[in-house]
């Protein structure tokens, strides 16, 4: 997946118009995004884009393990590394508001309740104070359970 970012400035005047696209490519398609206007122009922000960063707030929290992958196949949830957050979030529009569901794997001897309050409340924050967004719903789904290494 790449990143591409334009910026379209108007010409002439002291207050110019700005337009600033971020458009999330994958796989040879447009990706649906989220987008704001001020006086001075929009922002697109992908939904890749806002997936990614939920999965790296989500991922500072303690007792998470890691992201897992949405498909359970046969019983296993696959651990995600950090290049692959995304595949563990999905991100659904409410008219404008986000829907955020979150599929983890939690370290074994945690408080399951308490993390998951702790993802919510740290990926709402995240969203709020990096993108401007306001999430009307943070869904976790623990996807699995991994026994921490004994030294």
């Amino acid at each position: 997946m790449g990143i591409d970012a334009r910026v379209v400035a108007g010409t002439g005047g002291k207050k110019e118009n700005f337009i600033i696209e971020v458009v999330s490519i994958g796989k040879g398609e447009l990706q649906m995004t989220q987008e704001f206007q001020n006086e001075l122009g929009k922002v697109h922000i992908s939904k890749e884009v806002i997936a990614n960063i939920a999965g790296l707030a989500a991922m500072e929290c303690y007792g998470l393990v890691g992201m897992a992958s949405k498909k359970i196949q046969d019983g296993l949830a696959e651990l995600l590394g950090r290049e692959n957050l995304s595949r563990g979030v999905a991100v659904n529009s409410e008219g404008d508001k986000l829907v955020i569901d979150l599929y983890v794997i939690v370290e074994y001897g945690t408080n399951i309740t308490e993390v998951a309050n702790n993802i919510i409340d740290k990926v709402a924050f995240t969203m709020k104070n990096i993108l401007g967004l306001q999430v009307s719903k943070i869904n976790v789904y623990v996807q699995g359970v991994r026994i921490g290494e004994t030294n």
